[in-house]
């Protein structure tokens, strides 16, 4: 709307004019030149066509009455100054009536209260979409940092299951598992003792029951002290006690719950081969990492230092542990000493040992 007021504004100051062609001919190049403006605007053909019309207004002065319109436009791609070249046209001021250099000035003056309005306007607009991105930014991070407390919070609360599943069984040991074991001693000892005959069977089976009762609290105590081992706590915990002698680097992108006997062989490889590095290595580094594939779990352990003592005991009974744990496992385990370090190389099938 503010432009078309502009555009008839500068035909106000055509139809000042005592020829009869040439306003016609200037507003057709007005109106056309207009539209070319916006059909290209904010690229520098628009500027250029902007540019080159201002300065036709020298040679044809009758073109300075759409003058204002270049203003107007200029503005609108934010470099007012292409309008500049139009005032040369002030040059051939005699060939303008007072009317129409009244109106052009009137028309010059509305259009850069337009041109301001617009260019506060636009710089408004710039600040609420600097703004909206700011606040959008400021939300990706809420969102991502409540994603993170979120995450810190539901492992805090699976570390604190593992922590009472692990106290659990260590109650039921300490408790229940003495308190069995003293009562299949009293019955060993009352079997001893007895002189009737007819108590005898009934002893014997009152000491089976209490071995059943101990075997199946063993085997509990067991699966609730293995479930309870939170594999990366348990691996931090052994990098804690080597750190100040290495930098070690620990890497664990699996996802989901590793099968318990997996995450067992996996912690007692990476505890051996920590304990080997403190014993054997020289270096300064000590690399861990577990890769999760869709068939298989993969454990890469390595260090930088000498590998002359390790290499000499690859027949050790540290190495063969870990190589009958990843047998056990249906896995593969390989050492690999060379003068730039010890690598351990294990792969363990995700389903477990496989026939």
């Amino acid at each position: 709307m503010d432009k078309c007021a502009v555009m008839l504004l500068c035909f106000l100051a055509f139809s000042f004019s005592d020829e009869l062609a040439a306003p016609v001919v200037g507003i057709l190049c007005t109106v056309a030149v207009s539209g070319l403006v916006m059909l290209f605007s904010g690229t520098k053909l628009a500027g250029a066509v902007i540019l080159i019309f201002s300065a036709l207004c020298l040679p044809f002065p009758m073109l300075f009455c759409a003058s204002p319109i270049m203003l107007f436009d200029a503005a609108g791609e934010k470099r007012p100054w292409l309008a500049a070249p139009a005032l040369l046209a002030v040059l051939n001021a005699d060939s303008f009536s007072k009317a129409q250099l009244t109106a052009i000035i009137i028309s010059l003056l509305i259009a850069g209260i337009y041109s301001v309005r617009i260019y506060l306007l636009q710089d408004s607009v710039d600040k609420l979409l600097s703004l909206r991105n700011e606040v959008e930014e400021k939300n990706l991070l809420l969102k991502e940092k409540n994603l993170s407390l979120a995450d810190a919070a539901d492992n805090e609360a699976h570390l604190a299951t593992l922590r009472e599943r692990n106290r659990i069984a260590r109650e039921i040991h300490d408790n229940v598992g003495h308190m069995l074991t003293r009562s299949l001693l009293q019955a060993g000892a009352l079997m001893i003792i007895n002189k009737d005959e007819t108590l005898k069977q009934p002893l014997s089976d009152l000491r089976d029951t209490l071995n059943t009762a101990m075997t199946s609290i063993r085997e509990s105590v067991h699966d609730l002290h293995d479930e309870s081992v939170d594999l990366d706590s348990a691996i931090r915990e052994s990098i804690n006690s080597v750190g100040g002698r290495f930098q070690v680097s620990f890497d664990n992108d699996s996802e989901g719950e590793i099968p318990v006997r997996i995450r067992l062989c996996l912690l007692a490889v990476i505890k051996e081969g920590i304990s080997n590095a403190v014993k054997h290595s020289k270096g300064s580094r000590i690399s861990i990492n577990i890769r999760q594939h869709p068939a298989f779990y993969q454990l890469t352990l390595e260090d930088n230092g000498s590998c002359t003592a390790k290499a000499e005991s690859s027949g050790g009974i540290g190495l063969q542990n870990m190589r009958d744990r990843a047998e056990a496992l249906g896995g593969r385990i390989s050492f690999t000493p060379s003068p730039n370090g010890f690598k351990i190389f294990m792969t363990l099938p995700s389903g477990g040992k496989t026939e």
